[in-house]
């Protein structure tokens, strides 16, 4: 995927969450060229990485086509997302060696720098290949691909809640403790944590509904 794809497709799942494009609108493709300055190519590219994570559906006659997504599946996959990554970190802390804990930790490092730079959508890419790294680490291929699955369908709305007061500021230091416990090969804290980590709820559920409307 190109640098200005990725760019458009990041700013159209921004559109798509915060209402800008309403569920059931159709997104054509020389209307977004336009909008975006950019040639067609890009927009479909773009389109295809959108639908391949269900945040639109390619309908016969109409295209792309915005889908329904309320706050309640978005809820629900939170829900399966954070038992799937307690999963891998508990796998993560009983199965991994050295190069394991060398990806991890060099993944940590380069969330502290994007942090420290106060760039939320970098230390989400960041923060991407750090868990990543602990799927990696549980050595379990079908749970790995689970994850980065329902991890992908989720990016917009993982991306945009970081920016929420102090959250990219709590993630690192989440990230530390995760960390520690893969590190001490406690399984049962990893597991705790790294379900706390991707839970939202209470508060912290309506914080991301209400930053997915600014």
């Amino acid at each position: 995927m190109t640098a200005t794809s990725k760019t458009l497709r990041d700013e159209i799942e921004n559109g798509i969450v915060t209402g800008d494009f309403q569920p059931g609108e159709r997104l054509d493709e020389v209307q977004l060229a336009t909008r975006y300055g950019v040639s067609r190519t890009p927009v479909r590219e773009a389109l295809m990485q959108l639908g391949a994570i269900g945040l639109i559906e390619i309908r016969p006659r109409r295209g792309a086509v915005v889908a329904e997504h309320g706050p309640e599946r978005v809820f629900e996959m939170f829900e399966v997302m954070a038992e799937l990554e307690a999963m891998a970190g508990a796998l993560a802390a009983r199965r991994h060696n050295e190069a394991d804990m060398a990806s991890i930790l060099a993944a940590l490092e380069q969330c502290q720098n994007a942090a420290a730079s106060d760039d939320t959508d970098q230390y989400y890419y960041e923060n991407e290949i750090f868990h990543r790294a602990i799927y990696s680490a549980s050595h379990s291929s079908f749970l790995e691909e689970q994850c980065l699955a329902l991890h992908r369908r989720l990016r917009p709305y993982r991306r945009l809640q970081l920016r929420v007061r102090n959250r990219m500021k709590m993630s690192l230091s989440e990230h530390g403790d995760i960390v520690e416990a893969i590190a001490a090969g406690d399984a049962e804290q990893a597991r705790f944590l790294l379900r706390n980590h991707i839970a939202v709820q209470g508060d912290r559920f309506g914080d991301l509904i209400s930053s997915l409307k600014t």
